[in-house]
């Protein structure tokens, strides 16, 4: 079992699990597998949060004790750490992010010279060297590079795939009090003249508090009272895209994946026409897929495994309904801002608003419970035989109609609940029911 990595890079609260020695470790880890004793290039950047300093001071430190270079950017998103590890020739690229998290969870996402996620094998070679006790204290001397001029790289990348006047479509934008905020302004502000930007004010504790893709609320309030035509959300690190309409309806990860599919195949673009989700994407995009000529491939949870499955069989485009949406003639990974783009762009090149391009799926109703599970419980949960007698039951009761999903959390400490079904009392229901008896089980289970 990895005792680092999850689905998603490292993860955990700051100074306690994710302490300055392990960062400083998986620093000096990293530069030995990279291959260039001596001289590698690490390109560095973080989100808002307050433990960001730290965890950077830690890996720059593990890192330029093995002579590597290090490029800061400074605050920067996720993607944009991806883009230009590949577009500066760097030997791999660090994100100190916990994405979606609140501000006392920390990351660190690792990246190849490809801008692809490191590989599962590098993954565990670090892991190897840090708990066999190989990683010992480097003897050379590397650089820490102010490099924050290289925003304007990624800015210009960005801009580059602005291919409609925005100008009359007016918007509210909410950064999450997180990365995007560094970059979002200059991408926008631009060809958008009626924008309006909120959860920019990072005070280091604020991100994702009561903003960005996982509060939309704020969003929804500013768009409707203020008549704004579409309302933009980012997490953390600015690798998630959600939006509302006009009205404040949510447009999650499967509508967006509807909407630009259709705009993909239209153009040529969606290749092998396919478009790959996961298994938690709403019944009704597979629905939508086949009523539209679209393959539709379902992979596990997490947009590694949706990229993975896109390079594996030469695919183009796929997603999450979280908001990690993938276009690969663009990015190596999901990109918030990116696929802003891409929508904007849908919506002027169809002349329809977002609510009239979010029409062409009908969304099932779905409902998802969170349980806490420590390491211990979500081992354990796949192999006790009530909690699988508590799923077959629920299976039973929902037969055709809708289906049940039971998973453990691949970046926290929780066990996911999904129910879906034809009917929206049921869905949740069930749903409800489902949580209390696995809850109830793992808690007398852990006594």
């Amino acid at each position: 079992m990895r005792k680092l990595f999850g689905t998603d890079g490292i993860r955990g609260i700051a100074n306690e699990f994710l302490s300055y020695e392990l960062a400083k470790s998986v620093g000096i880890a990293l530069a030995r597998i990279v291959g260039k004793p001596h001289s590698a290039k690490i390109i560095i950047g973080t989100d808002t949060r307050i433990s960001k300093d730290m965890l950077k001071s830690a890996l720059c430190e593990g890192l330029s004790s093995e002579g590597a270079d290090v490029y800061d950017v400074g605050v920067i998103s996720t993607p944009a750490v991806a883009y230009l590890t590949v577009k500066t020739g760097a030997d791999a690229g660090v994100m100190i992010s916990a994405s979606h998290n609140t501000y006392e969870y920390n990351g660190i996402k690792i990246f190849g010279h490809d801008g692809f996620k490191l590989s599962d094998a590098d993954e565990e070679k670090i892991e190897h060297m840090i708990f066999s006790g190989a990683v010992t204290e480097g003897k050379a001397l590397g650089k820490v590079i102010d490099a924050g001029y290289l925003k304007e790289e990624y800015i210009s990348h960005l801009k580059s795939f602005i291919s409609e006047d925005f100008s009359d479509i007016s918007m509210v934008i909410d950064c999450a009090n997180g990365s995007a905020k560094s970059t979002a302004k200059e991408v926008f502000t631009t060809p958008c003249s009626n924008v309006k930007f909120i959860g920019c004010d990072s005070d280091g504790y604020n991100i994702n508090k009561g903003c960005g893709s996982t509060h939309l609320e704020y969003l929804i309030s500013e768009v409707t009272e203020s008549g704004a035509d579409i309302g933009i959300a980012f997490d953390g690190d600015a690798d998630r895209f959600l939006a509302v309409d006009s009205t404040g309806r949510e447009i999650d990860g499967d509508y967006v994946m509807a909407i630009l599919s259709l705009m993909l195949k239209e153009e040529g673009k969606l290749k092998k026409n396919t478009a790959v989700g996961t298994v938690m994407s709403n019944y009704g995009f597979s629905k939508f897929c086949e009523a539209n000529g679209i393959n539709f491939v379902g992979t596990k949870v997490g947009d590694r495994y949706v990229l993975e499955e896109i390079e594996k069989c030469g695919y183009s485009f796929g997603g999450e309904q979280s908001g990690h949406i993938i276009i690969r003639e663009a990015s190596t990974t999901g990109d918030g801002q990116l696929t802003a783009i891409y929508v904007l762009n849908a919506m002027k090149k169809y002349g329809k608003s977002l609510s009239e391009l979010a029409s062409v799926m009908k969304k099932y109703p779905q409902h998802m419970i969170n349980v806490s599970a420590d390491a211990n419980g979500k081992t354990r949960f796949a192999s006790d035989d009530g909690i699988k007698a508590v799923i077959k039951e629920a299976e039973e009761r929902l037969g055709k109609s809708g289906r049940i999903l039971v998973r453990p959390s691949g970046t926290e400490p929780l066990v996911r609940i999904m129910v879906e079904s034809t009917d929206e009392n049921e869905t949740v229901t069930v749903c409800k029911t489902v949580a209390d008896r696995i809850q109830k089980i793992l808690n007398t289970t852990e006594k």
